[in-house]
């Protein structure tokens, strides 16, 4: 079984707040189509794709912004029974300290870890 990375990011398609497994670019291309302009959610995951990681995506609205959207999702990632096996849940554009602080509680259940820039990072220690 290939590592499994919980991504959050932005597409052209594709209900909100739903986990999408995918395993190749292709699905992922045809489920979600292209990435908006600024979004990184789409590029990450075909990187990690690339490397052979399998992805489970969550579509937001808006990368960093759609709280209600992360909280949502988070909930799902909560479900041990939906979401068996997390190794690593990557966040771009999110510095925000309620959506991190239940990111660590799952990264916690999973041993796992969260990918952020620098630059989130950065907004989410000031934050706190």
């Amino acid at each position: 079984m290939n590592s499994v990375i919980a991504l959050f990011g932005e597409s052209e398609k594709g209900r909100y707040c739903y986990p999408y497994y995918f395993s190749n670019v292709i699905e992922l291309a045809e489920t979600l189509g292209n990435a908006p302009d600024d979004s990184l959610g789409i590029e990450l995951a075909i990187q990690a794709l690339m490397y052979e990681r399998d992805i489970i995506y969550f579509r937001v609205e808006e990368e960093g912004n759609s709280l209600e959207q992360y909280m949502r999702s988070i909930e799902i990632l909560k479900d041990k029974n939906r979401v068996k096996k997390i190794n690593a849940i990557c966040i771009p554009k999110v510095g925000d300290s309620e959506i991190i602080t239940n990111l660590d509680m799952i990264c916690k259940m999973h041993k796992s870890i969260i990918i952020m820039s620098e630059k989130d990072l950065f907004d989410y220690l000031i934050s706190i």
